[in-house]
Formats: structure tokens, C-alpha cells, sequence
């Protein structure tokens, strides 16, 4: 093999020449912008929490109920980001062996049965909402319905996303199910 076969990255001045690509946010879904901001704010409770026990030896005992609610928040906010990529666990093995037709079938199927179970989601953290609208936080006195609110956030992304995900796959004619090779960007 020849090492001279590759990219050349070491000038014939002996130094390291490499250049990055250009960073760019644009495909960065709007929820994942959320999620950041969650995580970071989570971090910030966290560190608050480990300097008020082990510095201060007086722990605030607000900071693992918010935490908790911060975490919670972020993975529904980031399972989003997941339905937007379409890169939460499948079985594609079943649809190697399938006829064309019915692999078809059985994927626009699977793409409907998420649209519904997220749009129950919806309607079910919407009814829990409203009859636990006065129930407050155990430490902290907020409504619990913040923590379900941003809950119902994500799940309405996940619907919404689950909606954009079936037209991409109804307009190019394939599901990631039928092509595990390709992907959301594929289009």
C-alpha cells in the first residue's frame, strides 16, 4: 500500500496544512435548540446542587426536584429531534424479505400508527393537564402542569415531525424501513 495514496495533509514546507469545513446551523431542527437550552439549564442546577452539598455542606433542596423536571423536559424535547432524523429503533430486517408492495404497505402503515400514537400522546397529556391543573410541585411552589406543558411541547413536535417524516417518505416513494441505507437528508 502506498502512504502517498491519501490526502495530503503535510506541506513540502514540513508543516500541517488542513482546513475545516464551514460550520453551519442550518439543518439543526428548532427543538434541538430547546433541548440545548434545557440541557445547559440542567447542567447550571446540577453544578448549583453539587456546590451547595459538597462546598457549602448545606444542600438546596430545590435543585434535585428541578433537575429532575429539566431531565424529563429534555428527553421529550430531544425525542423530537429523534423523529425529525427518524433514527428511534426499527426492525428493517422484516423488509428485505417482503415484497415490494407489501414492504410499502406495511411501512406508510408503520408511519401512520406513529402520526396516531403521538396525536393520543397529545390528547392524553392535554386531559392529564387539565385534571391536574392545581396540583403544585413538591418543593418548589410552581404547577405541576409546567413540567406536563413542555412534555406536551415534545410530543406535539414528535406528531408534527411524524407528519413531515410520512410526506417525505410518501414523496419519494421509500421509507428508511424499506432503504436502512438511506436517511432523512436524502431527499
Amino acid at each position: 500500500m502506498d502512504l502517498d495514496s491519501g490526502p495530503k495533509v503535510m506541506g513540502d514546507d514540513g508543516e500541517f496544512h488542513a482546513t475545516d469545513e464551514a460550520v453551519t446551523f442550518d439543518d439543526v431542527p428548532f427543538e434541538a435548540w430547546i433541548a440545548l437550552l434545557l440541557f445547559w439549564t440542567l447542567a447550571a442546577v446540577v453544578f448549583t446542587q453539587f456546590i451547595t452539598r459538597y462546598a457549602f455542606n448545606d444542600s438546596a433542596s430545590w435543585t434535585e426536584e428541578i433537575a429532575r423536571y429539566l431531565l424529563i423536559g429534555t428527553v421529550f424535547v430531544g425525542a423530537a429531534i429523534g423523529v425529525a432524523k427518524n433514527n428511534h429503533i426499527q426492525v428493517d430486517l422484516l423488509y428485505r424479505y417482503l415484497p415490494h408492495g407489501v414492504a410499502r404497505t406495511l411501512s406508510t402503515f408503520v408511519d401512520v400508527a406513529r402520526i396516531a400514537f403521538f396525536a393520543a400522546m397529545v390528547w392524553f397529556t392535554v386531559q392529564m393537564m387539565m385534571k391536574m391543573e392545581s396540583y403544585k410541585m413538591t418543593i418548589v411552589d410552581l404547577p405541576m402542569n409546567i413540567v406536563y406543558g413542555v412534555c406536551l411541547f415534545g410530543f406535539v413536535g414528535m406528531m408534527l415531525r411524524s407528519v413531515w417524516v410520512t410526506r417525505v417518505h410518501w414523496q419519494r416513494g421509500y421509507s428508511v424501513l424499506e432503504r436502512p441505507e438511506s436517511t432523512m437528508a436524502d431527499r
